[in-house]
């Protein structure tokens, strides 16, 4: 009996795969015209008035020209609308999708539907309900939400995913391999770098300027979900790459941007809070040095910053200084400052450094406590009259250096820089001593003793490495920064009392402060401290409802940030290494022998 076999007829059709889609059933030509047309209808809706009353920040009742967060609405609107066509392949747009992938445009929409939607319950909630929404308001949500809706019905990147998780990590992820950037002249590169730094400018002097915290808060998503899609889209990277070719320049244009920013501001107000943001950026660097380069975790740090500034007060002829008929200039009680804290650093370090671990994080949190609870009691009474107590050292005088009195306005090519704004450009030039101390520590030998006793100290003492030293070394340095600058925040707030140095606080400076700076921004990296002290200052700062509560948000902030990006917003690449590509966090699915075939082998 012959077994037959059923061969399919020549003529039959194959069996049709079915399209490609996203989440939402759509085909993907309608998803990319949704996308297109409601990213330029959420543009459009931000010339329409959304309520009725100006009693809502921002006078969002004029037709015909955006005010206050609807310029956000219209930004995010435009994003979407150039991502999109992009992906349509428009000729001159090819360079915002090197990546070739659809997080871009998901991103870009739900940028602009966070910052519409919350617009819109803002007014809701303030004015007392919805009914206080004009019909542009409604028009603008509705619009917001099209992109969305369009994204998400575009075909994953990724495919094989499950679940609706999955399937959205899949939309939001960067893919593994982005091509590599075209060879291009030098001037062109260093044009592009001068082209981000005014944008960065311009976006940064617009946070700092917000006058509301609905407009930070919009100001927030806006920024947020546009710097995630650059950096899906591939250009962060492809940027990053022009920035290792052109370091020198890169740097001195980021120095240029810093100095342009008190000409950019009327208010004096704003370059307050950009001096203190320098002030607690260099210390959030100094302590980088001892956390981020030689793996130390020092839970008392902001007392180095208190030495500096009570030194500073002492010597600088304030008519309440315990020392009396002295005045030094600036240069000298700078250094005076930071040789104090230095040789604070060395008698703390000296006798505590053969500790690792919580033992040093304990003794380094009791040495910042007493040196808070030792300038309170130096009053005369309960101790030798030094600091004169909880009153502190208030009337410190304005700095003056080579005839130039920081306490005056000055009148610089038609700009009036004001008291604030002379010290921030003092705090520029400070700032970019201590970069040039922190880059060329970390590469220096020294430093790469400080990345070898952080990742192992037994491996590094079995290759010669005295780790004793090597740590007093980054205690010391670390301490010194810190001291340099507290010289400079005695005068900027004309008094130095013992409240603000302590471990954690509802305002900055506060070693919590200082280290949540380093883990936010990225420990290791030069630019992560600054980034994480200037959004960790200007977050209480703008949002004036979380000064009551700042202590719970900033435990949640760190909690999210802990679980979802550990190497912190800058990531130093070594740190990514650890936390990602190596499998600390991205656990490998797990199988078992019921999960596979028995697979046997010959002669067995």
């Amino acid at each position: 009996m012959t077994e037959t076999t059923k061969t399919p007829a020549p003529d039959a059709a194959p069996t049709p795969t079915p399209a490609p889609h996203g989440l939402i059933p759509l085909p993907t030509a309608a998803a990319r015209g949704l996308l297109l047309a409601g990213g330029i209808a959420t543009a459009a809706s931000a010339f329409l008035a959304w309520t009725w009353t100006a009693e809502f920040p921002g006078d969002l009742t004029i037709t015909g020209y955006p005010g206050g967060l609807q310029w956000l609405t219209f930004t995010a609107g435009v994003l979407t609308a150039l991502f999109a066509l992009a992906s349509y392949g428009v000729p001159g747009l090819g360079w915002l999708l090197p990546a070739r992938n659809n997080a871009p445009l998901a991103l870009t929409a739900l940028g602009g539907f966070a910052v519409t939607w919350f617009t819109v319950i803002a007014i809701s909630t303030k004015l007392g309900g919805v009914v206080n929404l004009e019909p542009g308001g409604w028009i603008a949500a509705i619009a917001s939400l099209l992109p969305v809706i369009g994204a998400f019905a575009l075909p994953q990147e990724r495919t094989g995913t499950n679940g609706t998780k999955e399937a959205i990590k899949a939309y939001l992820a960067k893919p593994e391999r982005i091509p590599a950037p075209q060879a291009t002249a030098p001037w062109i590169q260093r044009a592009i770098i001068t082209v981000v730094t005014i944008i960065g400018l311009g976006v940064f002097t617009y946070g700092i300027d917000t006058e509301y915290g609905e407009l930070f808060v919009g100001y927030l998503f806006v920024v947020t979900f546009a710097i995630w899609a650059l950096h899906t889209a591939g250009l962060l990277d492809r940027f990053s790459a022009l920035v290792a070719a052109n370091r020198s320049f890169t740097l001195a244009m980021g120095f240029a941007a810093a100095i342009a920013f008190p000409f950019t501001q009327t208010d004096d107000h704003y370059a307050n809070i950009g001096v203190n943001i320098l002030i607690f950026g260099t210390v959030a660097l100094g302590l980088n040095i001892v956390v981020g380069l030689a793996g130390l975790l020092d839970l008392g740090y902001v007392a180095f910053l208190g030495v500096g500034a009570y030194t500073a007060a002492l010597v600088s002829g304030s008519e309440f200084s315990t020392i009396s008929g002295v005045h030094l200039p600036f240069w000298a009680s700078a250094l005076a400052g930071a040789a104090a804290s230095l040789i604070f650093g060395v008698l703390i370090g000296a006798p505590t450094l053969r500790l690792r671990g919580d033992y040093l994080a304990i003794v380094t949190l009791g040495f910042g406590e007493i040196f808070r609870i030792a300038v309170n009691n130096m009053d005369g009474q309960s101790g030798p009259d030094v600091t004169n107590g909880p009153n502190g050292i208030p009337s410190i005088p304005d700095l003056k250096l080579l005839g130039f009195n920081f306490g005056e306005a000055h009148d610089i090519g038609g700009f009036t820089l004001g008291r604030f704004a002379n010290y921030y450009l003092l705090m520029v030039l400070i700032m970019a001593i201590v970069v040039l101390v922190y880059t060329r520590a970390a590469d220096s030998r020294i430093g790469r003793s400080w990345i070898a006793i952080r990742e192992d100290e037994t491996a590094a003492t079995a290759m010669g490495i005295n780790g004793f030293r090597v740590k007093l070394v980054a205690f010391a340095l670390g301490a010194a920064l810190a001291g340099l600058a507290g010289t400079v925040s005695a005068h900027v707030t004309y008094s130095v009392v013992p409240t603000p140095y302590q471990f954690a606080g509802s305002t900055p400076p506060n070693s919590a402060f200082l280290l949540a700076a380093v883990v936010l921004g990225g420990m290791g990296t030069v630019a992560g401290p600054l980034l994480g002290a200037a959004l960790l200052y200007l977050l209480p700062e703008k949002l004036v409802f979380l000064q009551e509560k700042s202590l719970l948000a900033f435990g949640i902030a760190l909690i999210l940030l802990m679980r979802f990006r550990p190497e912190g917003i800058i990531a130093n690449r070594r740190r990514q290494l650890e936390f990602h590509e190596t499998g600390q966090l991205d656990v490998p699915k797990q199988t078992t022998l019921t999960d596979e075939p028995a697979v046997t082998k010959a002669g067995a």
